[in-house]
């Protein structure tokens, strides 16, 4: 699953479960004996929305980024090393696709069909990660294959 998209069924997850306070307010002063009891009751909200997030894009992160990121005890903070450890991630695997189309020759261990189809699927993977490979290349790939 490409990163925005896992992003927004994040947001719509915890928008569903009335989780997602924290992601767009700033975290509430510490309340005290002096705090109304609207303070209270909205830190209280915040803070059950912060820790149950926390939890819910933890469970859902994908292992290889889940190691590589720095601990943090904020949804919002979280998201944003989410979406940059995946920005990384999408640069590398387009530079990784890329060099396979460009170097990938048909080797008559599968039909000249299902050959295209997987040069075609690489690009498809290109164009996703923001990397359209223009037709007419395509084509040249396929034939110099």
């Amino acid at each position: 699953m490409e990163n925005s998209d896992w992003c927004e069924q994040i947001k719509f997850h915890l928008g569903i479960l009335d989780l997602d306070v924290a992601l767009y307010s700033k975290k509430p002063t510490v309340i005290t004996e002096a705090s109304s009891d609207e303070e209270k009751s909205y830190y209280k909200h915040w803070d059950r929305s912060n820790r149950l997030s926390l939890m819910f894009m933890r469970i859902n992160i994908v292992g290889n980024i889940k190691t590589t990121l720095s601990k943090t005890e904020s949804t919002k903070e979280l998201l944003k090393l989410v979406e940059k450890s995946s920005q990384t991630a999408d640069k590398s695997l387009a530079g990784t696709l890329m060099g396979t189309l460009t170097t990938i020759k048909f080797n008559g261990s599968r039909t000249m069909h299902e050959h295209v189809i997987e040069m075609t699927n690489i690009a498809a993977r290109l164009k996703s990660l923001g990397m359209e490979v223009e037709q007419n290349f395509l084509v040249q790939f396929i034939i110099n294959s």
